[in-house]
C-alpha cells in the first residue's frame, strides 16, 4: 500500500517536473510555477483518464503502429487544451501549441524516464 501511495507520488512529482521544464522552455505552453505544473500534473492525469474511459466506452481501439501514435498526439493536445481550461497557472497557445507541447512533454518525460532508469 505504501509502496504505491510512493509510486504514485513520484510519478506525479516527475509529471509536474516535466510539464515545468516544457513551460519554461516555452514549447506551446507556459506554466506560471512549480505549484501549477503540480496541479496541472495532477489536471492532465484526470481529464487523460476521463478521455480514455470515454473513448473505450464507445468502442474506439485502436492497436498501434503509426495510426495509434498519431491519435495519441491528438488525444494528449485535446487533454492539454482541456486542461488548461482548470489549471489557472498553465496557458496553452491553441491546438497547434498543444501539439507541439504534447510532443515536447513526451519527449522530456521519455527522456526523464531513461535517466531515472540509470541510477535505479
Amino acid at each position: 500500500m505504501i509502496s504505491t501511495i510512493l509510486s504514485i507520488a513520484i510519478v506525479w512529482l516527475l509529471s509536474a517536473l516535466v510539464i515545468y521544464v516544457v513551460g519554461r522552455l516555452n514549447m506551446g505552453m507556459t506554466v506560471n510555477n512549480f505549484g501549477a505544473a503540480l496541479i496541472a500534473a495532477a489536471a492532465i492525469a484526470l481529464v487523460s483518464g476521463v478521455v480514455s474511459w470515454l473513448l473505450g466506452l464507445l468502442g474506439i481501439t485502436i492497436g498501434g503502429g503509426f495510426l495509434w501514435a498519431i491519435v495519441s498526439l491528438i488525444v494528449a493536445a485535446v487533454v492539454l487544451m482541456i486542461s488548461d481550461r482548470f489549471v489557472g497557472g498553465m496557458k496553452v497557445n491553441g491546438f497547434v501549441g498543444a501539439l507541439v507541447a504534447a510532443v515536447a512533454i513526451g519527449f522530456v518525460g521519455w527522456l526523464a524516464n531513461w535517466l531515472v532508469s540509470l541510477f535505479i
